[in-house]
């Protein structure tokens, strides 16, 4: 089985090198949803080892698409992929990102950009739900630990 790294190597093998990707959620008022993105760009930027992996927030929070496909064209893209970082795919995904995308790409015409699909339905979608499932009802039931996102909170409790 290849790892991460190798898989996005594979794939990102026939675009304009480098390439950078830019992970986009909706953005928050609260600082605690944004740093999650931050979290997350972090894990996938060294599981998939590529140099050129910056967050964006699609509004509320910075920093916004523009500047993330401008910091990605900054460290030398060529091709900038935007990945929505959002379960489903709806309205934001299918015209608010791609127009964002698009607007900021148009300041760097020799760059190609495009935008993935959500996370969707993908069979390892159920993996983590199994996960947190079971390591919710572990820490409540016998004291196991809590997860990542719940640590040293009261959220998970059997009522």
């Amino acid at each position: 089985m290849q790892s991460l790294a190798q898989t996005i190597a594979a794939s990102v093998a026939a675009a304009d090198q480098p390439v950078g990707v830019v992970v986009v959620d909706h953005g928050s008022r609260r600082s605690e949803s944004n740093d999650l993105l931050l979290a997350v760009t972090a894990l996938f930027r060294s599981r998939s080892e590529l140099a050129i992996v910056e967050p964006a927030h699609m509004e509320l929070a910075e920093p916004t698409i523009a500047q993330a496909l401008a910091k990605c064209v900054a460290q030398g893209a060529r091709t900038v992929v935007v990945f929505p970082y959002f379960l489903s795919p709806g309205r934001h995904w299918s015209e608010d990102i791609p127009r964002l995308a698009a607007e900021a790409a148009a300041d760097f015409p020799e760059v190609k950009h495009l935008v993935t699909a959500p996370l969707g339905l993908h069979s390892l979608i159920a993996d983590v739900m199994s996960e947190r499932i079971a390591t919710c009802l572990m820490h409540q039931t016998t004291g196991g630990e809590t997860c990542e996102l719940c640590a040293g909170d009261a959220r998970c409790q059997l009522r």
